[in-house]
Order: C-alpha cells, then sequence, then structure tokens
C-alpha cells in the first residue's frame, strides 16, 4: 500500500472525528486553540492507537488467509465507507432548524450553547467512538502487511490536522461542511478498497 493510501484512509478516517470537532468549534463562542490542540490531540491519539489494535488482531491469523485477504480488506472498507456516507446523506436530508438560512453564519453561533470548556470524560467517550473504524482499518493493514507503526503515526497526525482546521471551521463557518466531509471520506474509502481488491484479483497493479 503506498504512502498515498494510507494518506487518503488517514483523511477519510478522520472525517468523524472532524464532524465532532465541528460540533466543538461552533459551541465555542470565540475559538480557544488551546482547547482546540487538546481536542486535537485526543483524536489524534486514539485515531493512531486504534489501528495498531487492530493490526495485532489480525495478525494473529493473518496468514491463514492470504488467499483472501484482500476479499477481507474490500468487505471491511466498503463497509466503513457505505457507512460513513450512508449516514452523511441521511444527515443531509434532515432539516435544519438552528438557523434560518442554514448557513452557520453568526446567527447560528449566537444561537450555539455556551462554551462549557473541555470535557475529558465526554472527549474520551467520543475519541473511542469515531476511532472503531479505524480498528477495522488496523486489521485490513495485517493482512495487507502494511508498515504499521508509520501508518498509524500518519493517521495520527493527519487526524490532529484536521480536528484543529475542524474546530476553526466550526466555529467560525457552522456545521454547513460537516456532512459533505463525512460523504467524501466515505467515497475515499469505498473506492479504496475497490482498487485493493481489483489488485488482489490481478485485475489492475499499481
Amino acid at each position: 500500500m503506498s504512502i498515498v493510501e494510507i494518506i487518503l484512509i488517514g483523511v477519510s478516517l478522520a472525517m468523524d472525528a472532524f464532524a465532532v470537532s465541528v460540533c466543538k468549534g461552533l459551541s465555542m463562542k470565540k475559538i480557544n486553540w488551546i482547547h482546540a490542540i487538546i481536542i486535537g490531540g485526543f483524536f489524534g491519539v486514539f485515531q493512531a492507537i486504534m489501528p495498531v489494535l487492530g493490526w495485532l488482531l489480525g495478525s494473529g491469523f493473518s496468514s491463514y488467509i492470504d488467499r483472501f485477504d484482500h476479499w477481507i480488506a474490500f468487505l471491511l472498507l466498503m463497509f466503513i465507507g457505505a457507512k460513513m456516507a450512508f449516514e452523511a446523506v441521511k444527515e443531509m436530508r434532515e432539516p435544519d432548524i438552528s438557523c434560518d438560512c442554514e448557513c452557520g453564519c453568526e446567527k447560528c453561533n449566537d444561537n450555539a450553547k455556551p462554551d462549557e470548556g473541555i470535557k475529558f470524560a465526554e472527549l474520551f467517550v467520543l475519541a473511542i467512538a469515531t476511532s472503531i473504524d479505524a480498528l477495522a482499518v488496523g486489521i485490513t493493514f495485517a493482512f495487507l502487511e502494511v508498515s504499521i507503526v508509520s501508518s498509524a503515526l500518519i493517521i495520527g497526525v493527519i487526524t490532529f490536522v484536521i480536528c484543529l482546521f475542524g474546530v476553526a471551521a466550526g466555529n467560525r463557518f457552522g456545521s454547513r461542511y460537516k456532512s459533505k466531509a463525512e460523504l467524501a471520506g466515505g467515497i475515499i474509502l469505498c473506492l479504496i478498497g475497490i482498487k485493493i481488491l481489483l489488485d488482489g484479483l490481478g485485475v489492475i497493479s499499481f
């Protein structure tokens, strides 16, 4: 698996955390960069740890299913990607009653909850919830014999940066792009899954 594919997977996996970060930014009257760094750090660390755990689980039995590893990777990535895309489309179809113009403007921010600071217990739960997909991707990494240390670091750093952007975007623009980002992430994961399957079947090779 190439570095480009690892980066694309990292970006896609970070979309759930990005969506939560947007909501966190929306709840801030004025952006607090210390809080933003803490939020990004939580999500980045867990997004890096989960693929390692998945890789350890997958490594235990990857040798028994070498002939089917590309199918497993394909099914896992397609499931994760389709789930992300479905949830994004569902959310996009739901009416937004927070603001008449649905634009994340100052009116939206005025209606947002007051900044309640950092709730570490809540962040811990959210970080785990948004990184479950990364656990499944880690299993596919084991089947594909991907270097897990560098991959996990890349995914963690990408998530950290994207979450910083998410907090800032949420504070500035509201939730306008949250669902679209999740939809894009789901589509990317599906496309990577298809590429892995075709590569494993010998249809393409790059």
